[in-house]
C-alpha cells in the first residue's frame, strides 16, 4: 500500500515527499515547510480555475456537436459554421499586430537551427543518449543506416568498401558546406588548410579542426594512427556534426506515468539532468557500461583565444496538459491534484539546481527554465499557463519570465487562434510546434458528428493540414519569433528508414521551421545535414511577408460524406487502426512503456506514443458512430490483429499475449467503443485507469 504523508493539508505520496525534501529542496535555499505551504496555496488557487477551463472545453464541444446534429443531411455551410464558432467564443478576435518580448534565451533555441529530440523522462538511458546527442559521428550515422546510397556493409566486422563509400559521402558534404579554396576534400593531404571562406575555420585543438556553416559546427577528428585515419591521406578519422541542439525530456505523451512511483522516477531523472550527475548502468556486449553526461568541449580560436562549446543538448521538460489529475497528491477535500500544476512546480524546482549552479554541468547559460506545455485549447488556457508560471516564479523566488514556455500547436482551438495564444504568453514563449497526429485526433473529435471522416492515411493530404502547417510558421514569424524562439515541425516516425527521412525531412527547414523532431541521436546527425543545405533564417526572411493561409482552409472539415466504402477498404482501415492500437496499448498497460518502436500492420517499425493512439481510436469511434462499420466488425478486427501483434512480439520475454480477458485488450477496446465520450478524444483517462488496474493486479 502506498503511504501518504500530510504536508500543509495535502496528502502526498511518501516517495514524492521524500524526493522533494531530501533531493530537490536541499541547496535551493527554500525551506521545506514554506515550500509545502506555498504549494498547497498554489493548488488551492489554480485547481478550481483548471477545472473551469476543462468544463468550458466540454461546453463548447457540446454546442459544436449540437450544431452538426441539427444540420445532419445538409450541405456544410463554411460561412455559417465560422460565424457560429465566433458566436460561442471558440474563435476569438485576432490581436493587434505585436512582437514577442522574450529575453534571456539560449542561442540553441533563439538563433540556431537544427534537430530536436523528444525522449521519455522515465528512461534514464534514453534521456542521457539524447542529452549527449548534441554531437554525432557522421561516419557512424552513414555506415550503420540505409541513408547511404551504397551496398550495405558485409557481415563479419568492418567492411572497407562500405567505409570508403561513407568517407566519400562525408567529404562530398564538406565540399558543399565548407569548400576548400581549391580542389576537393577528397584530395586534401593535410597540412595547410585553406578554405574558400577562411571565416569558416573557427577553432583547433590537438587532433581536431573546428569549422562552422549556417551556425552549426563541424569537427574534423584527425588521428592518423586510428583504423580509419590511417587510410585517409589527411588522417581524418571522423566527421562529427553538431546535431541535436535541443532535447525535450518528456513527462507527457511518451511516458506511462500514472502514480507517485512513476512520477517520482521522472522527476528524479529530470533533476539529475539539471544537476549534470545523472548516470545509468547497463549491460552491453557482455560487459557493464555506465553512461553519463558529456562534458563541454574546449577549443582555441585562430587568434589563439580559448573558448568552450556546450557539450549537450539544451533541455526542455514537457509537462502534462491541463486535463489529468494525479493520485500522488490529494487536496484537502480528498480530490486528486491537477497533474499539470504539480509538474509546473516540481520541474521548475528541479531546474533551480541548474540556475543556481548546484550541480556539475550547466543546461541554460542564459538563466532560463524551459517548459513545453502541450494540449492547450485556445488563448484562455495559454493565459492560465502564463499566470501559473508567474505564481511558480513567485513561489521559488525567481525573476518574472525566468520560466519560458513552449506552446504545442496541436489542438484545433489553438491553431485556429494561434496569434492570440502566442500573445497570451508573449513575454515567455520560446517554442511553437505542429503535431500532426494530436492535431488530427482533435480534428476528428471536434467534428465527430459532422460525418464520417476520411481514412487516416488520407489525412496528410487534406487541405486543412497544409493550411495548419503553413499558418504555424507564418503566424510565428509575424509575431516575431525569428531570432527569439523555435518554430518547430513534427516527428519522422520511422527510425529504420533514414534514407526516406533524408529525402522528405528537408521540407521542414525549407518551410522556415528552425527545428524539427527526429526519433534517435543517429537521425539527429543525419537531419543536421538538412540545416547545412538550407539557411533557415534566410528562408524565414524570404517568407516573412507572405500571407497567412486563410482560416477557411484550416476549418475545412475532412469528412467523407457520400463516399461508398468497399468491404476491402473498411477491413483494411479497421485492421490498420486496431493493429496500431493493440501494438501500442499492450506495452503501455502491461509493461509501462509509453513510447517505443512498434511494428505497424506492414511490419515497419514506427515510433508510437499517445498521439498516434489518439488518432487511431478516434478514427474508429467516428466510423462506428456514423455506421461505416459495425461493432462486430471492430471486434473481429481486434481479434485478428491481436494474433498479429502477438506474433510481432514473440521475441519479447516480458510480453503477455493479448486475450479478451486481459487488461490491455480491454483497454484497447474501451479506447474505441468509449472514444466518442472521451474528453477531447484523449486516451489518458482510459490508459491510466487500466494501467493502475494492471499495477494493482
Amino acid at each position: 500500500m502506498t503511504e501518504f504523508l500530510d504536508r500543509a493539508g495535502l496528502s502526498v505520496d511518501s516517495r514524492l515527499a521524500e524526493f522533494i525534501e531530501a533531493r530537490a529542496l536541499p541547496g535551493t535555499g527554500i525551506d521545506a515547510t514554506k515550500f509545502w505551504a506555498d504549494f498547497a496555496a498554489l493548488l488551492g488557487r489554480f485547481a478550481p480555475e483548471n477545472a473551469a477551463l476543462l468544463a468550458k472545453r466540454e461546453d463548447l464541444q457540446a454546442q459544436i456537436d449540437a450544431w452538426h446534429e441539427a444540420r445532419a443531411g445538409q450541405a456544410h455551410d463554411p460561412q455559417a459554421y465560422q460565424a457560429f464558432l465566433r458566436e460561442i467564443g471558440y474563435l476569438v478576435p485576432e490581436p493587434a499586430p505585436f512582437k514577442i518580448g522574450t529575453q534571456n534565451v539560449d542561442p540553441e533555441i533563439a538563433t540556431m537551427a537544427g534537430p530536436q529530440l523528444v525522449v521519455p523522462a522515465l528512461n534514464a538511458r534514453f534521456a542521457l543518449n539524447a542529452a549527449n546527442a548534441r554531437w554525432g559521428s557522421l561516419y557512424d550515422a552513414l555506415y550503420g543506416t540505409d541513408a547511404l546510397d551504397a551496398p550495405p556493409a558485409k557481415p563479419g566486422g568492418y567492411d572497407p568498401d562500405r567505409g570508403a563509400a561513407v568517407i566519400a559521402r562525408a567529404k562530398a558534404f564538406l565540399d558543399e558546406a565548407v569548400p576548400l579554396a581549391s580542389g576537393s576534400w577528397a584530395d586534401w593531404q593535410g597540412g595547410q588548410l585553406t578554405l574558400a571562406d577562411p571565416a569558416q575555420w573557427v577553432g583547433s585543438k590537438p587532433g581536431g579542426i573546428l569549422l562552422r556553416h549556417n551556425g552549426l559546427h563541424i569537427e574534423l577528428v584527425i588521428d592518423s594512427a586510428s583504423a580509419i585515419g590511417k587510410t585517409d591521406p589527411a588522417g581524418i578519422a571522423d566527421v562529427v556534426l553538431e546535431s541535436a541542439l535541443t532535447t525535450i525530456i518528456d513527462l507527457e505523451d511518451s511516458v506511462a506515468a500514472v502514480d507517485g512511483e512513476d512520477k517520482t522516477l521522472g522527476y528524479t531523472n529530470w533533476l539529475g539532468l539539471m544537476r549534470g550527475d545523472l548516470t545509468e548502468s547497463f549491460a552491453k556486449g557482455g560487459r557493464a557500461v555506465t553512461r553519463a553526461m558529456e562534458a563541454d568541449r574546449e577549443w582555441t580560436s585562430p587568434a589563439g583565444e580559448p573558448f568552450v562549446l556546450h557539450g549537450r543538448s539544451v533541455m526542455f521538460v514537457r509537462n502534462v496538459g491541463h486535463l489529468m489529475t494525479t493520485p500522488m497528491i490529494r487536496l484537502p477535500d480528498g480530490s486528486e491534484a491537477p497533474e499539470g500544476l504539480c509538474d509546473a512546480v516540481i520541474t521548475a524546482l528541479c531546474a533551480l539546481h541548474d540556475l543556481k549552479g548546484l550541480g556539475t554541468l550547466t543546461n541554460s547559460r542564459a538563466g532560463s527554465i524551459y517548459i513545453v506545455k502541450p494540449k492547450q485549447h485556445g488563448p484562455e488556457e495559454c493565459g492560465f499557463t502564463n499566470r501559473l508560471f508567474d505564481a511558480v516564479e513567485d513561489m521559488l523566488g525567481l525573476p518574472r519570465h525566468t520560466i519560458k514556455v513552449g506552446v504545442m500547436d496541436e489542438e484545433r482551438r489553438t491553431s485556429a487562434n494561434l496569434a492570440a495564444c502566442i500573445h497570451a504568453v508573449k513575454d515567455r514563449i520560446v517554442f511553437i510546434n505542429t503535431g500532426f497526429l494530436d492535431r488530427t485526433g482533435d480534428e476528428i473529435h471536434t467534428s465527430m458528428r459532422a460525418g464520417p471522416m476520411i481514412p487516416k492515411g488520407e489525412m496528410k493530404a487534406s487541405d486543412w493540414i497544409a493550411s495548419y502547417e503553413d499558418r504555424n510558421v507564418r503566424i510565428g514569424l509575424a509575431c516575431g519569433l525569428s531570432g527569439k524562439a523555435q518554430i518547430g515541425k513534427g516527428m519522422w516516425a520511422m527510425p529504420d528508414l533514414m534514407r526516406g527521412m533524408l529525402d522528405a525531412k528537408i521540407a521542414h527547414p525549407k518551410s522556415g521551421a528552425n527545428t524539427a523532431w527526429v526519433p534517435s541521436p543517429t537521425a539527429a546527425t543525419l537531419h543536421a545535414l538538412h540545416y547545412h543545405q538550407v539557411d533557415v533564417f534566410a528562408r524565414q526572411r524570404e517568407i516573412a511577408g507572405e500571407a497567412v493561409p486563410s482560416l477557411d482552409r484550416l476549418l475545412n472539415i475532412p469528412v467523407a460524406n457520400g463516399r461508398n466504402w468497399s468491404e476491402a477498404e473498411i477491413t483494411r482501415e479497421l485492421d490498420n487502426n486496431c493493429q496500431g492500437i493493440l501494438g501500442y496499448v499492450v506495452r503501455w498497460i502491461d509493461q509501462g512503456v509509453g513510447c517505443s518502436k512498434v511494428p505497424d500492420i506492414d511490419d515497419v517499425g514506427l515510433m508510437e506514443d499517445r498521439a498516434t493512439l489518439r488518432i487511431s481510436s478516434q478514427a474508429l469511434a467516428n466510423w462506428l458512430l456514423h455506421g461505416v462499420c459495425s461493432a462486430d466488425q471492430v471486434d473481429a478486427a481486434l481479434a485478428r490483429m491481436a494474433a498479429k501483434v502477438d506474433a510481432q512480439n514473440a521475441g519479447d520475454p516480458l510480453y503477455e499475449k493479448l486475450t479478451p480477458e486481459g487488461v490491455a485488450y480491454q483497454a484497447a477496446r474501451a479506447l474505441i467503443f468509449e472514444g466518442v465520450a472521451q474528453p477531447s478524444g484523449y486516451t489518458e483517462p482510459l490508459l491510466h485507469k487500466y494501467r493502475l488496474a494492471k499495477k494493482a493486479g
